[in-house]
Formats: C-alpha cells, sequence, structure tokens
C-alpha cells in the first residue's frame, strides 16, 4: 500500500447523499510524494445487487423504475438487476435479500457471489456486492414493486435467456452492475454448453 496524506477533510454537502472536499497528498508510483491535490468524493453508500433466475420458468428476472439522473439523457426507465442501498450496519447479504422482497416479491435464500466493485472510482466511494440468486414460483410470497414509502413505482420484467440477450445488444439495458451481471451469467451459460 502507498502512503497517503489527507491534509484537510470536510463535508460540503450533506443530504441523502454526501459529498466530502479533501486535500491529499499520495506516493506516486516512482516513490515521490505528489503534489497537494483538491479531490471530491460523492458517498452514497455502499449497494448490493442480484440478478434472479427463475429455474422453473428458465426467465431472467429484472425490475424497470425511473431514475431521474438518467431522464435528461433520455433513459428515464431503467431496466436493472435488483439493488438497493445497505442500511446502517447491515451486510450485503440482508440488503439484497430485503431488496428482492420488497421488489419483486420473491423469497431468496442462496446467493452466488458474482463481484464487487466500484462504479466510478474516480468520483464516488459507492461499492456494489453483485450477486446472482435462483428461485422457483413458490418463493413468490408477496407482490412485489417497491415500497410505497419510498415512492418506488417498480415494475417487474421477465426475459427468457435469447430475449434477455437481444435486449441487451438492442442497448434497451444500459444499467453498468446489470451489464456486470449478464456477462457473469453468459460466460456461464456458455461454459456450460461446452461442458456437454
Amino acid at each position: 500500500m502507498k502512503k497517503v496524506e489527507i491534509e484537510r477533510k470536510r463535508r460540503v454537502f450533506d443530504d441523502f447523499f454526501k459529498i466530502e472536499e479533501a486535500f491529499v497528498r499520495y506516493e506516486k508510483f516512482d516513490g515521490q510524494m505528489s503534489d497537494r491535490v483538491r479531490r471530491l468524493n460523492f458517498e452514497r453508500g455502499d449497494a448490493a445487487a442480484v440478478l434472479i433466475f427463475n429455474r422453473e420458468t428458465q426467465r431472467i428476472i429484472l425490475v424497470q423504475q425511473f431514475r431521474f439522473p438518467t431522464y435528461e439523457k433520455g433513459d428515464g426507465w431503467m431496466i436493472e438487476v435488483v439493488a438497493g442501498i445497505l442500511g446502517k450496519d447491515e451486510k450485503p447479504e440482508e440488503a439484497v435479500r430485503r431488496e428482492v422482497l420488497e421488489e419483486t416479491g420473491y423469497r431468496v435464500s442462496e446467493l452466488t457471489p458474482i463481484s464487487t466493485f466500484y462504479l466510478s472510482p474516480g468520483g464516488s466511494s459507492e461499492r456494489i456486492f453483485l450477486y446472482y440468486a435462483e428461485v422457483v414460483d413458490s418463493d413468490k410470497v408477496a407482490s412485489g414493486g417497491g415500497v410505497e414509502t419510498e415512492h418506488e413505482d417498480i415494475r417487474i420484467l421477465e426475459y427468457s435467456l435469447p430475449e434477455t440477450w437481444q435486449a441487451w445488444q438492442a442497448g434497451e439495458i444500459k444499467d453498468a452492475k446489470t451489464i456486470i451481471a449478464l456477462m457473469w451469467l453468459r460466460s456461464r451459460v456458455n461454459r456450460g454448453s461446452k461442458e456437454r
């Protein structure tokens, strides 16, 4: 681990999201310390997400909802894997199970880790813990659709594998965590078909 000196740090915005300003020096690859630089960190909290596959119907379960930050670029209603921000002291597995129940009405048990990653490390400290889960029809115990008090209006979408690949290739799926999950699944499906 290289050396980092934080000379000063303060929160410049404190709401649902937070922004921190820091003045830092860091050890460069040549061993010298950098000049003092100003950096901003957009802190929205860590999140957990899951790609759900119904074994009985052989369909991928995704969700669609309005995302204001993408609206002005023409993609306000995003198709995504189920995801949500971790609550205080909540483990990623707990958060993802809660979100799946709220958004889709399914109860998931076994979770397969796919990856943990940063979406935009140049500006945000948010990490995403990404999982894969399989369900059957009897795991559907509620209607889903989101939490009304959080003003969620979530549509549940189900795609066959060919429909999923087609939607992705057609540019209908633009969410990075969803694309990462689908890349993982396609690799797994392709590997399985080669082993047969």
